[in-house]
């Protein structure tokens, strides 16, 4: 695909029809193969696109091939322990996830008879799910053509349609552009095509998101409070009833820090105390 090549931020069709064409000869191409592209059941989309929220792709693929061979369903992931959840979610980071796809799971069961919704409205009543997870799980699971944008979508078209641009490009601008070039008939692999590209283009050329008007850079791990809540779960993980101190001595974080994080972690249900010793659940 030509790089250079620029289009007008306004809609026009000559220009969305090539930039249409150019994207789908690029994904016949160059279209990566991931197992949820493969396995496009809603649950198996479900439970890879929470997973994808923040982590990287190369991160994702392993543990989500373990969690579809141990947990392939949505009952057997509503009745799985804190623990076991904890353990197969190990190493994809924000926690809060896990838990959020475990309630997900209460809720399809429960509200849904065993189904999930194939609206985006309903779907994002769900523990975890905004609008563009809604939108994204519609697209990938059930090819329904939602509009939507993530952060390769912005990327590709601040790229393509706003090269010029000095001040901030605001998804307002950018929205009639992505529902304009949507392809109707497959925006399954219309909307694969723009991810790939999209995480091309970042490692091509300056990221165009740091001219979006909803940039903003990730916080540091290291020192954060993410830290020590990771660190906690993981070392509970390994010996299941702790105190603070210990926590504190094995996992190599301050008193004050592993308190404020496992107060917390107890608050949303990670953690249950009793007689000043946290356990997992």
């Amino acid at each position: 695909m030509d790089f250079e090549r620029r289009y007008s931020p306004l809609p026009r069709s000559a220009d969305i029809d090539e930039f249409r064409q150019e994207v789908r000869k690029f994904y016949a191409a160059e279209g990566r193969s991931f197992p949820w592209r493969r396995n496009t059941s809603p649950y198996s989309v479900f439970v890879s696109e929470v997973m994808l929220q923040q982590t990287q792709v190369c991160r994702v693929e392993p543990k989500y091939l373990r969690w579809m061979r141990e947990v392939p369903d949505f009952p057997s992931l509503a009745g799985l322990s804190t623990e076991g959840l904890l353990g197969l979610w190990q190493g994809l980071g924000y926690n809060r996830r896990a838990l959020a796809l475990r309630e997900s799971a209460l809720k399809v069961i429960k509200e849904h008879d065993g189904i999930l919704p194939d609206d985006p409205e309903r779907l994002r009543g769900f523990p975890g799910i905004g609008p563009a997870t809604a939108a994204s799980i519609c697209a990938f699971a059930f090819n329904c053509p939602v509009v939507f944008i993530e952060t390769n979508i912005r990327r590709v078209f601040i790229h393509f349609f706003f090269p010029e641009r000095e001040a901030p490009v605001s998804d307002r601008d950018i929205l009639p552009l992505v529902e304009a070039s949507l392809h109707r008939e497959s925006p399954r692999d219309w909307y694969n095509a723009l991810m790939d590209l999209g995480t091309l283009l970042k490692s091509r050329i300056p990221n165009p998101n740091r001219r979006s008007r909803h940039y903003t850079r990730q916080a540091r791990f290291e020192g954060s409070n993410r830290e020590a809540r990771g660190a906690i779960l993981k070392a509970l993980q390994k010996a299941p009833l702790q105190s603070a101190g210990e926590l504190s001595e094995n996992t190599g974080i301050d008193y004050r820090r592993i308190m404020r994080a496992a107060e917390e972690l107890e608050k949303e249900g990670f953690l249950s105390a009793e007689n000043g010793m946290f356990r997992l659940g």
